[in-house]
């Protein structure tokens, strides 16, 4: 009885060393399979095939404002000044033709500049513009879809200016971050994160009222965030299993040396009782 006793105890201790020596394997086994990712920052243009231009991408919606009066004009330190630009855009009519959806794709020089919503390229100029709006989006760059990647590449996605002064300009400024990402296999994809701040007023000068416009003006960084995917190196992993068979052995020996030498202590205890 003894014997089988003993038996059962050490039973019973390999079968626990062998569950939790199968968990650690688990787990190490997900982390190695999957890949994190790891960012750093450096000063440099990542993406120098680009010819100095960065795609854009707006989508925005004037509810209050029609199709006919609604232009894009764009603007930079470069000498670039184009009134009503047409180019991949397109404009929606909304609120049965009382409103309307813009939405442009171009490309702007990689120099301090802006670029604006406004009346400006009108044949004729309304009397009381309402530049009342919700922007739907505003992108910079390739569109990342990474799911461990949390950045403001759509910063402005929601702003809602519609119940604001009608008759008032808005001014987002616009702080953009070249991002690199970097898949596994070694291929990049250049993207731009952007922070921003807002203003809105309504502006006069000397003859008046000056026509109100939804203004982006923006200014690049110099630091570029680079994202790479990486998978733990399988040395590392050999090392991990290795180190929890070794570990989880040398445990089990101590707890199985503790059981016994405390089963025997009992024991004798008891036949110490019995005498």
């Amino acid at each position: 009885m003894e014997f089988l006793s003993s038996i059962l105890e050490h039973t019973r201790v390999s079968v626990c060393c062998c569950l939790f020596i199968l968990f650690l394997f688990l787990s190490e086994l997900t982390g190695f399979i999957a890949t994190e990712i790891v960012n750093e920052l450096y000063v440099d243009d990542p993406d120098k095939d680009s010819g100095g231009k960065i795609e854009v991408n707006l989508n925005i919606s004037l509810p209050n404002l029609h199709c006919e009066l609604v232009g894009l004009d764009i603007q930079d330190e470069m000498g670039r000044h184009e009134v009503g630009h047409i180019d991949n855009s397109m404009k929606i009519p909304l609120n049965n033709g009382d409103g309307c959806r813009f939405e442009g794709h171009f490309s702007i020089n990689k120099v301090p500049g802006n670029f604006h919503v406004s009346t400006h390229s009108a044949t004729a100029q309304p009397q009381n513009p309402d530049m009342t709006h919700i922007i739907h989006k505003l992108s910079f760059g390739d569109k990342l879809q990474v799911q461990n990647i949390h950045g403001a590449f759509n910063a402005l996605e929601g702003a809602d200016k519609i119940s604001s002064n009608p008759l008032a300009s808005h001014d987002y400024i616009l702080k953009i971050v070249p991002t690199v990402y970097e898949d596994m296999s070694g291929k990049q994809r250049y993207s731009y994160q952007y922070t921003v701040a807002n203003k809105e007023y309504v502006a006069y000068s000397h003859t008046g009222r000056i026509i109100p416009a939804i203004w982006f003006r923006y200014d690049l960084s110099p630091i570029t965030v680079k994202y790479t995917e990486r998978r733990q190196p399988l040395y590392r992993f050999i090392t991990s299993i290795c180190a929890i068979i070794g570990g989880t052995f040398t445990v089990a020996g101590i707890l199985d040396s503790c059981i016994f030498t405390a089963s025997e202590a009992w024991k004798k205890i008891q036949l110490g009782k019995m005498q």
